[in-house]
């Protein structure tokens, strides 16, 4: 009997060891977007990403903080805060959705694979279910994910004054990339 206890005692452990196993993290991704008009094109990054990837549910989250994109005038980063985002009300952007093909990637091996996410997108306080295509390239135990899509800015509620639209795309392009790590204790 104390053998039979001993081997189920170590089985609840290795498979929380692996489930464990499965969770990877960062806190420094980087998201860029870019609006190309007609009058200026604007750039801004963020390197304050927080994103987990859990290989064995396919739960992949996002936190962006707002105010940590950062522009080539002060002037663009001072109006996306306080008039565009309006971060003092919504101070973050969050994706919560899933890698709907993770059974298909083999994490295990280094390569190059193709990844389909689904889930849900808010900014400025709206949420919008997206569906999007990216790649996780595993290198050495790393997962480095990458994504190029498109927002539209008014399916946010984010308002954009007369005086200045022509500066601003309607379509802004987000790039998305993060180096993900195996979460330790």
């Amino acid at each position: 009997m104390t053998k039979i206890r001993i081997i189920l005692i170590s089985l609840v452990l290795l498979s929380g060891i692996s489930v464990h196993a499965q969770k990877y993290i960062t806190k420094n991704g980087n998201i860029r977007f870019y609006s190309e008009a007609p009058t200026e094109n604007i750039e801004a990054i963020n390197k304050q990403v927080n994103s987990a990837l859990d290989l064995a549910s396919g739960d992949f989250v996002f936190r962006v903080l707002m105010k940590a994109f950062e522009f080539e005038k002060a002037l663009m980063q001072e109006h996306f805060n306080e008039n565009y985002v309006e971060s003092h009300k919504f101070p973050n952007a969050t994706f919560v959705g899933k890698v709907t093909n993770i059974s298909e990637l083999d994490i295990s091996r280094n390569g190059l694979y193709d990844a389909k996410i689904e889930g849900d997108l808010t900014i400025h306080g709206v949420t919008k279910k997206i569906s999007e295509k990216g790649t996780f390239e595993v290198v050495d135990g790393t997962i480095k994910g990458k994504s190029v899509f498109f927002v539209a800015v008014a399916d946010y509620d984010i308002k954009i004054p007369r005086a200045v639209i022509s500066n601003i795309a309607e379509k802004i392009e987000v790039t998305v990339d993060v180096s993900l790590s195996l979460l330790n204790n």
